[in-house]
């Protein structure tokens, strides 16, 4: 055949079947995946973010189930009994010491659980104290999150989709609402729910309503950075030929939105929210610290770093401990958000 290029009879050679070591050959290709798998990889493949979500779930997980079993309450004064004796040498300690009445206990040869980092100026053990601060920051900052997502991208797909004056008039609310300055309105917010909110025999009522206003906030003025991003990607993404087959065959808006736009912009929804979690957590810190955060006895890593100002020369753990639980949350949750961002996001060259 090589002898004659222009002959039309058929060469047998190439309908030769396939060795096994040929077809081991052709299957070696790569195996069928999605966008969010191939995401999930290259996010497990970043040891950094990687190792900030395991410590996220750990502290998360922990803030939930440590108080079932501790042995103290957060608001339990240790050093007053039942027939109004107050023991002061509870006070103050600092961690693994034991009060007076402990110390009595432990000579007697019973078992005294140890105080972990210490006890407060009130003698309530420190350790759960942090803990309940843990999870208060931690929850504020997910429903924060929450409110944000929510309302951001239900505003920002419908700016985005509908467009010309609807688009026109959204932004121009956001332009309004970014030039509002958030801790005032917080401040006034705090104040004017605190005359107005009753509270009194609700599950509200240990939260306080300065945590309520900071929530009111966060869905009045943080949704505006979320929805101009959705606002940006649906515009782009709004004239696709997807979308204009998903039109012809008499799709309405809002099965577009659901079913073909907010689909295509989750991996940016999901980074917004996660770089949103540690911002409404230092917010919530930063207020608590103010003095505008949980109500007393319940507990904030904010609040727990001003209560030790008084004492910061004495008793300077007791303001390193929740300034560190703090850093370490934010951090992770930064580093986290960073390792989605490069995981998730199309435009970068993986």
């Amino acid at each position: 055949m090589k002898n004659k290029p222009f002959s039309m009879q058929v060469n047998l050679d190439d309908f030769i079947p396939a060795s096994p070591e040929d077809k081991e050959y052709l299957s070696k290709m790569r195996p069928s995946s999605t966008f969010f798998k191939d995401g999930v990889k290259r996010l497990l493949k970043n040891k950094v973010a990687a190792t900030s979500a395991f410590f996220i779930i750990v502290i998360t997980i922990s803030s939930i189930l440590i108080p079932f079993f501790w042995p103290y309450e957060y608001e339990e004064m240790l050093g007053v009994t039942q027939g109004g004796f107050v023991d002061s040498s509870y006070s103050n300690l600092k961690p693994f010491e034991y009060g007076e009445t402990e110390q009595q206990k432990i000579e007697n040869g019973e078992k005294v659980f140890p105080h972990i980092f210490g006890t407060d100026n009130h003698g309530r053990d420190y350790f759960i104290r942090v803990v309940y601060g843990t999870r208060i920051s931690l929850a504020v900052g997910f429903f924060a999150s929450i409110i944000v997502l929510l309302l951001g991208v239900t505003i920002g797909s419908v700016a985005g989709y509908f467009g010309e004056k609807i688009d026109l008039i959204i932004m121009r609310i956001v332009d309004i609402i970014y030039s509002l300055p958030d801790m005032l309105v917080i401040i006034l917010l705090s104040v004017v729910l605190k005359q107005t909110l009753n509270l009194e025999g609700t599950f509200l009522q240990a939260i306080g309503g300065n945590i309520i206003s900071m929530l009111i906030v966060f869905g009045l003025l943080y949704w505006v950075s979320m929805s101009r991003l959705i606002r940006g990607q649906i515009l782009s993404l709004r004239e696709q030929e997807y979308i204009l087959s998903a039109k012809a065959n008499g799709a309405k808006a809002s099965r577009i939105i659901r079913k073909h736009l907010i689909p295509n912009c989750i991996s940016v929804v999901i980074i917004s929210t996660c770089l949103q979690i540690p911002n409404a957590i230092f917010t919530e810190s930063f207020l608590s610290f103010m003095g505008l955060g949980v109500n007393a006895p319940m507990p904030s890593l904010g609040s727990l770093a001003s209560d030790a100002l008084n004492g910061i020369y004495s008793y300077p753990h007791r303001l390193v401990i929740p300034a560190i639980v703090i850093c370490l949350i934010v951090l992770s949750l930064n580093l986290f958000g960073d390792g989605l961002r490069d995981a998730f996001d199309p435009k970068l060259k993986h």
